[in-house]
């Protein structure tokens, strides 16, 4: 419709609704002259963050990997953005996790490692993610041993000076430095991978709280642990691992170089045990599948933590709980007011009406 296929090279041939948002659409598209298949995505200019846009197509210019999404071209008319990307069509990560029906740390350790490869190929150009999480990290295609691809690069940073301070990101996958507002580096990225190594093994993240101020707290002081019955069966090199990758000081954490020289990576030590039962079971009961959000920024996040006056004090103990409790809770409180100030909102509205009518019928 309209001047969204403004290029004659390119043959629309559907959208992809999974990923419609309100303001970009996806549509498959296919080159006339190759018969090759691409996603383009088409972003309207009004209401856009230009520079959120602008930098992501800066720092797809300048890498090409083969578990990176590729920016194929890029055009521009009045009213949108044209980003021609390559087609990757396998799916969420979680997604295909769930709907398999073997799955073992072996194939964790596969999967990391070739998030590890990526990450690593971005962090020696200067280039940090800065959003790394299970959303982010799709399948090439439906085959069975298909590449592991990581996209969205709108909050990624060319930091050629290694030193950045601007808090964003996603609180549940973030580091400890960027909530407590210091300046930090390429090992924000390194945390990611820790937290979703974490999930990938257990089904559930390893910080968890229902209350926001005792989650960003426990986040801060690496509060973490593996919990029985969930990581019984974990062997204790994929727990070493976790352990270095969520290191709380980023100069004593691992970087990308010394994650992939670890043994649960490179070696034989990963179990071959099927888990996925355990694993597939809290990650329907902790993730709704295929309805990963985006959560507040860490922007959000840390004004809400100058407002609450977040301390590095201990806060009081939450009572203990059988099972992790649902990391998204929250949100579901905040729709449940949305929900009752509509309502309120409805029968208000209803109630000036019926005293116009009265009015109306007295009167008139």
């Amino acid at each position: 419709p309209g001047d969204i296929f403004i290029n004659e090279a390119l043959h629309p041939l559907a959208p992809i609704e999974k990923y419609r948002g309100s303001f970009s659409e996806v549509y498959l598209v296919r080159e006339r002259k190759t018969g090759n298949f691409y996603a383009l995505k088409c972003v309207k200019k009004k209401q856009l963050h230009h520079s959120n846009l602008e930098n992501e197509i800066k720092v797809l210019k300048r890498i090409k990997h083969d578990n990176v999404v590729g920016l194929e071209d890029f055009y521009e008319t009045r009213t949108h953005y044209y980003l021609v990307m390559e087609l990757v069509s396998g799916g969420e990560l979680f997604d295909r996790i769930l709907d398999r029906g073997v799955y073992t740390e072996k194939d964790a350790s596969r999967v990391i490692k070739q998030v590890l490869e990526a990450v690593s190929y971005l962090h020696q150009n200067s280039i940090v993610h800065r959003d790394l999480k299970p959303e982010n990290l799709l399948y090439y295609s439906s085959e069975e041993n298909a590449k592991i691809m990581i996209s969205d690069f709108g909050l990624s940073k060319m930091a050629d000076h290694g030193v950045m301070s601007t808090a964003c990101g996603t609180p549940g996958y973030v580091a400890p430095e960027v909530l407590a507002q210091k300046p930090y580096s390429k090992a924000v990225d390194c945390w990611s991978i820790g937290v979703i190594t974490y999930i990938l093994l257990s089904g559930y993240p390893p910080f968890y709280e229902e209350n926001e101020t005792r989650l960003f707290s426990k986040i801060m002081k690496a509060e973490y642990a593996f919990h029985s019955p969930y990581w019984d069966e974990i062997s204790e090199s994929a727990k070493d691992f976790i352990r270095h990758m969520l290191e709380k000081n980023p100069n004593k954490r691992f970087t990308t170089e010394q994650a992939l020289s670890h043994a649960w990576i490179i070696g034989d030590t990963a179990h071959n045990d099927n888990i996925i039962q355990s694993v597939g079971e809290q990650m329907q009961k902790t993730f709704a599948k295929s309805k990963w959000k985006r959560v507040i920024n860490a922007t959000v996040v840390v004004s809400r933590m100058r407002r609450l006056q977040l301390s590095h004090a201990d806060p009081p103990a939450p009572a203990p709980a059988p099972a992790p409790a649902p990391f998204f809770f929250h949100l579901n409180v905040l729709v449940l007011k949305c929900c009752c100030m509509h309502l309120s909102f409805l029968f208000n509205l209803f109630h000036f009406l019926k005293c116009v009518c009265v009015y109306i019928y007295m009167y008139l």
